[in-house]
């Protein structure tokens, strides 16, 4: 069974592997090792008086049901497969040891199997056998043992578990320093999505407040010049007694009148875009439809249709914290259904997002218990609603989902009212 290849003790992933030239050569030295001890056993069991046959028959078992280790993983025979390959190479190796014993040497690649293939009370139970079986096999062969046959083997069997348990905690470092790049890489790259939306959403922001400020000015200027025209056209149609002029009047009080329905015409294509098409409900609903897309998730966005004008400063503040939420419902929370709502009141806005996940224990996170990217990201969150005059409430139970409600102030530095306050 190859070390580089088999799954951790207790059933654990290793995550990414290391370097494949790394895991080359470890493969390399683990057959180096069975290759040289089984040599070793086969020598000097021929020169211990041991058949030749026999002493060939029993290194050749013992190194093919090791080949076959080499091949088992990819196999797909079940996280007890290592177990039992280690099982059925004891007992060859053990009726290896009847035939001589000299092949107690391959008992160090045992111990090392061990310490790296099972669990740590398995593995100390089968580390013991193995010693009973080094240390009882010269008495049965050669009537007799010496103290260099029992302690040898017992410092050479806790030195090689010692090196398998060390090589599989270097194994769980390089699959948690691979764990971290591919988050760093991760947070990366919500981040790029992040500042391409908070791009997005300020340059819509800005055509917005460009064009509400354009269809003011054309309402204050331009349409009230054209309705007074029209105005005094009128008047001055009325009053006249030249049939010529009165006629010029009444073209000039058309001309206007057609002109101010133009203007209104413009005025309202530019207003409305605010009201139809919110800058931030838009980006919710992006980044909703991308977390459908791309995570399967089911969601929903409700938008309260008596949503304030916000600025800019405010709107960029919602979309970060739903960003991070929305992170974290898609790398923590399991969930299937996502629910957005954007509520708005007088002086105050307030954003619900609601999940149907794993959920957690709040009040473990509340004091400090939480030191997960999850926790991390809702203090950060919490934070930084803080800082424009907002908070951050979250309901949730294990098992039940939770709820992360965000609510700020419309113009940051007005704090709001009691009753305002979501």
């Amino acid at each position: 069974m190859n070390l580089v290849n088999a799954p951790l003790a207790g059933g654990s992933d290793p995550g990414p592997p290391p370097a494949a030239a790394t895991l080359r050569a470890m493969e390399l030295g683990q057959h180096a090792i069975a290759a040289v001890l089984t040599t070793v056993g086969v020598i000097r069991a021929i020169a211990d008086g041991t058949p030749v046959a026999a002493s060939v028959l029993a290194g050749l078992a013992l190194l093919a049901w090791h080949t076959v280790g080499t091949v088992l993983p990819g196999r797909a025979r079940g996280p007890r497969s290592p177990a039992w390959w280690l099982l059925v190479f004891a007992l060859i190796w053990v009726a290896a040891v009847a035939v001589s014993a000299e092949f107690v040497w391959v008992a160090f690649l045992l111990w090392l199997l061990a310490g790296h293939l099972l669990p740590i009370p398995s593995g100390l139970l089968f580390s013991g056998l193995v010693l009973a079986v080094v240390v009882v096999a010269p008495i049965l062969h050669h009537g007799g043992t010496s103290y260099a046959n029992v302690f040898g083997p017992l410092i050479g069997g806790i030195f090689a578990y010692g090196i398998s348990r060390g090589y599989l905690q270097l194994l769980r470092d390089a699959a948690e320093r691979e764990r971290l790049v591919a988050s760093l890489r991760r947070a990366q790259q919500e981040m790029s999505e992040l500042q391409d939306e908070l791009a997005l959403a300020q340059r819509e922001s800005g055509a917005v407040a460009e064009r509400t400020r354009i269809s003011r000015d054309i309402h204050d200027t331009i349409a009230q010049a054209l309705s007074s025209i029209r105005l005094l056209a009128h008047a001055s149609a009325g009053r006249s007694r030249d049939p010529e002029s009165a006629r010029t009047l009444t073209q000039v009080e058309d001309l206007a009148g057609d002109s101010l329905s133009d203007v209104r015409r413009i005025v309202a294509a530019l207003a409305p875009a605010e009201l139809e098409d919110d800058v931030l409900a838009g980006a919710l609903r992006r980044m909703l439809d991308r977390a459908r897309e791309e995570a399967g998730l089911q969601t929903e966005l409700h938008v309260d249709a008596a949503l304030p004008h916000l600025p800019t400063e405010v709107e960029i503040a919602l979309l970060r914290t739903a960003q991070s939420a929305l992170a974290n419902v898609r790398l923590h929370a399991g969930a299937s259904r996502v629910v957005m709502s954007l509520i708005g009141a007088e002086r105050t806005v307030r954003l619900d997002i609601i999940d149907d996940g794993r959920g957690f224990d709040v009040t473990a996170w509340e004091a400090g218990a939480g030191p997960g990217s999850s926790s991390y990201g809702l203090s950060f969150m919490r934070a930084r609603l803080r800082e424009l005059g907002g908070g951050l409430d979250i309901e949730s139970t294990p098992g039940e989902g939770t709820a992360i409600s965000v609510h700020l102030p419309v113009h940051p530095g007005a704090q709001p009212t009691a009753e305002e306050t979501p």
